[in-house]
């Protein structure tokens, strides 16, 4: 089963979403405590659903938030974040060497937010 791993970190706490096999998919910014953290897994469980920004196209029509906005970074990699509808950055990939190896990380949040428990490290 999917997961919501809530992690400490220096300067607060951080959650990565994994996949059913340990995988990372995405991950969050620094929060300063639990609740917080709880709150932005609340925010991409409801916003799993966004569609797709491919900013990696010139004519890509401009979604609306909520939205995953698909990009390269400036090493190349193709990565992707996820905006809650206030326009605020959720949570954000690693990098991947192939846009369809992000897109498929896209689809695995939108398949496996909304079923994944929480855990506490």
């Amino acid at each position: 089963m999917a997961r919501f791993v809530i992690r400490p970190v220096a300067t607060g706490v951080k959650f990565d979403l994994k996949a059913p096999n340990g995988q990372g998919i995405l991950t969050s910014g620094v929060y300063a405590c639990a609740a917080a953290c709880r709150k932005g897994i609340a925010s991409v469980v409801k916003n799993a659903a966004a569609g797709v920004e491919d900013q990696t196209d010139g004519d890509c029509p401009r979604r609306s938030n909520p939205k995953f906005e698909l990009y390269r970074d400036r090493a190349g990699e193709f990565r992707f974040r996820l905006r809650a509808r206030n326009g605020e950055i959720i949570a954000a990939s690693d990098g991947y060497a192939a846009k369809a190896g992000c897109l498929e990380g896209i689809e695995n949040v939108k398949k496996y937010a909304p079923l994944a428990k929480i855990a506490e490290e």
